[in-house]
Parts: structure tokens; sequence; C-alpha cells
């Protein structure tokens, strides 16, 4: 028995093309190829400045999600006595870099640009280093985080500059307000648990001799 091409032969409605079957497996061209920006759009921006921009933010991206995705592999394997404030704070972490991640995207697609968005293309595009697939000791999860979290900041600041530079606010507000200071504040909150302090008695201080 042939094979039933349901798209070609789809029931229409008495109101033409309209029909309740699923329109199945179908392709076409890509409508905007990655790299490039829409043309035409009111936002004062020239065309080269939102081609540059958006290759920076789409890096930026990169390394977000790769940030992101390391917090959700710390959140799930850490181990050890510090495992259930850990545990909380990665999750945390996870959640507001999810939430940068929408926002650089959005501003992609606002100037005009494709935002990367599948795990391979940002395997391949993001500057932080690829983890062992399984556990690691907390002080070295602590310090991938931190290495990560610097990539990001020095990027923020080179691109804030750029972005000021060139008049596109929008960029600069982002980097700055968006991405740089919530990746500060979360290595504020990692770095702190790599403090080597007691944890139940304080050190004897030498009394001075006078």
């Amino acid at each position: 028995m042939a094979k039933k091409d349901l798209n070609a032969k789809a029931p229409t409605s008495e109101r033409g093309n309209v029909s309740a079957q699923p329109r199945l497996h179908q392709s076409a061209p890509e409508i905007q190829k990655y790299g490039t920006v829409s043309h035409m759009l009111p936002l004062d921006l020239e065309e080269p400045v939102r081609l540059e921009m958006t290759e920076q933010l789409n890096l930026l991206l990169a390394d977000t999600m790769t940030l992101r995705d390391l917090y959700k592999k710390s959140h799930w394997q850490v181990a050890g006595p510090t495992f259930y404030q850990l545990h909380l704070l990665f999750d945390k972490h996870y959640g507001e870099q999810s939430e940068i991640v929408d926002t650089i995207a959005e501003r992609i697609q606002l100037l005009g640009g494709v935002s990367i968005a599948m795990a391979a293309d940002v395997a391949e595009t993001t500057r932080i280093a690829r983890p062992p697939r399984g556990r690691e000791e907390v002080p070295v999860q602590i310090s991938r985080l931190l290495d990560a979290h610097q990539i990001i900041i020095g990027h923020c600041r080179e691109l804030a500059k750029r972005a000021d530079k060139l008049g596109d606010d929008g960029t600069n507000d982002l980097a700055v307000s968006d991405v740089l200071r919530a990746n500060e504040l979360q290595a504020w909150f990692l770095s702190e648990h790599l403090v080597d302090a007691p944890l139940v008695r304080a050190e004897p201080r030498l009394r001075s001799i006078g």
C-alpha cells in the first residue's frame, strides 16, 4: 500500500486552505542567516554598529549559557559538609543566569540579529573551559565557576565601553546593569566559600611580648 501524503491530501474547509490536519515534517530555507542583521529597523543605529554588537553579544551569550549550565552541574554534583548550602546557592545562581541568558538573547534579536541557541553551537563559541563529566571537589567546582565569572566580567567591561563609544546605549546598559553587576555579586558569594577560616574553633593568637 502506498504511503499516504498527509500534507498533500489534507482536507480543506469551506474557508479554503484552513484544515484541522497537522502539516507535519515541513522544511524551508532559513529566513535569516546567523551573523546578519535585519535592515531598516527604527533603532537609530547603523547596520555596522548592530553587526558588531550582535557578534559581541552572541559571544557573551555563549559564555553565559555555559556558566548557567556549569551552575546546574555543580548543583547536581556537589558533595561534602557544605552540600546543603551550596546545593541551594548554585541553583539560585543558575536561575539568575537563566534570566540573563534571556535578556542577552532578546537584545540580539531586538538589534536585528540572530541569537545563538543550540548546545553544539554554544560549545564551539564559548571561551569557558569544559569541565569533566564526573564529580569534582567543592574547591574545584567553585574555582571553575569563578574563572567563568572572570571571563564574563572582563568581557562586560570591554563591551560596555565599546557600546558607549558607538552610541548603543541599550547594549551598554545591559552589559553593566544586567550582566556585570549580577556576575560581580555571584562571584563575591562564591569567593567567600574559599576563605580558609576555621568552622567551629577559632585559631588562637600568639600573645605579644612587650
